[in-house]
């Protein structure tokens, strides 16, 4: 097989990820951080732009890989308009709906524009698979309960399908033919979603408040307490985000979002952290079997994916609860650096049909 050089450009709150991949191999990792005094001159996220991409470029060029290389560059999704599942051409209309950030602003919508600077500047192209937009809610799940709000898609789409399509595969099943219930915990939100033959037709919006807690969000909120407070005059509509988005869930009541931090308070038996993992289990627990009752009981399996999942105690203090619904299909790991890499290497054989952003 021919030797197929891809770039994966994944942009976070403090860094710029990056990796060439040979084929679906791993040939360079690299986590580029940024300080917030380097950061603190940018108004603006899509401001952040050249500063990231020459970061890239130097990083491959002190590492002396010829970026001239690469055939393919994949960015990390960023909040573009509602999609279909799928890898999309990175092209112009992307580019100015992620300036904008139509729907929304994140660091991830910079994967985008510093995917498509560097393929323009290569001459390749630049893709980006199955963004946190992904749509493919049922009708039913969009009622909110007032016709003034609408239930949005917004979730781990990648690493959903990318381990949905992975179970599928190690059980010799097709994917579009299994109702499965994936839950992925990530480094920020957590996100639930019922996968019914290929589509993910109920998910909590994880991106600002819904489902359960996690290291840094807040998960559901009690609306009643929540529109007091966003009244109380006490908080500004800043600070109120903060504490939905990034100063919510462990963090809150633990006093910090350092992961290995928790995980020793946990490893100590420090009781509060104990707890809080438990409630945190209990969450994503009902979440889960909630979307039992949306498949309406037919269920392959349930597939957990997320590092949390490595703890034994995490993992029983959900496997006790929901173990019963479904057989449970273990990933304890983030893999969407492969699951770019997986996704270029199909378009890059010609294997999927890339669609383009309109």
């Amino acid at each position: 097989m021919n030797q197929r050089k891809i770039l994966v450009v994944y942009p976070e709150k403090r860094a710029t990820r990056i990796a060439i991949y040979r084929n679906a191999e791993p040939m360079f990792l690299k986590t580029i951080k940024h300080t917030a005094e380097e950061l603190a001159p940018f108004e603006t996220i899509p401001d952040q732009r050249a500063f990231r991409r020459e970061a890239v470029l130097n990083e491959l060029k002190k590492n002396e890989f010829d970026v001239y290389k690469v055939e393919i560059v994949m960015a990390r999704s960023g909040l573009v308009k509602p999609l279909k599942s799928g890898i999309y051409r990175v092209n112009d209309r992307m580019v100015e709906d992620l300036i904008k950030g139509i729907m929304g602003m994140h660091e991830t919508n910079l994967g985008g524009l510093i995917a498509y600077d560097i393929s323009r500047m290569i001459g390749v192209d630049a893709y980006m698979a199955d963004p946190v937009v992904v749509d493919e809610l049922s009708d039913l799940a969009r009622i909110t309960g007032h016709p003034i709000f609408e239930r949005k898609s917004i979730f781990h789409a990648l690493s959903h399908k990318f381990f949905a399509r992975k179970y599928a595969k190690s059980v010799n099943r097709v994917y579009e033919d299994l109702n499965l219930i994936v839950c992925h915990v990530g480094l920020g939100g957590i996100s639930v979603g019922a996968h019914q033959k290929g589509l993910v037709v109920d998910v909590n919006q994880a991106f600002d408040g819904g489902g359960p807690f996690s290291i840094t969000r807040s998960g559901t909120l009690p609306a009643g307490q929540l529109v007091k407070l966003c009244f109380s005059g006490k908080y500004t509509e800043k600070e109120v985000q903060e504490m939905l988005n990034s100063k919510g869930g462990y963090s809150a009541y633990l006093g910090t979002d350092n992961i290995p931090q928790i995980n020793a308070m946990i490893a100590s038996g420090d009781p509060k952290a104990l707890f809080i993992s438990e409630a945190c289990a209990y969450q994503v627990s009902k979440e889960i079997a909630s979307l039992y009752a949306v498949l309406e009981g037919e269920v392959d399996a349930i597939v957990l994916s997320g590092n949390i999942f490595n703890s034994e105690l995490f993992l029983e203090n959900v496997r006790k609860r929901v173990g019963k619904l479904a057989p449970i299909a273990l990933y304890p790991s983030v893999n969407d650096l492969e699951a770019h890499a997986v996704n270029a290497l199909s378009v890059l054989k010609g294997e999927v049909q890339v669609k383009e952003y309109e």
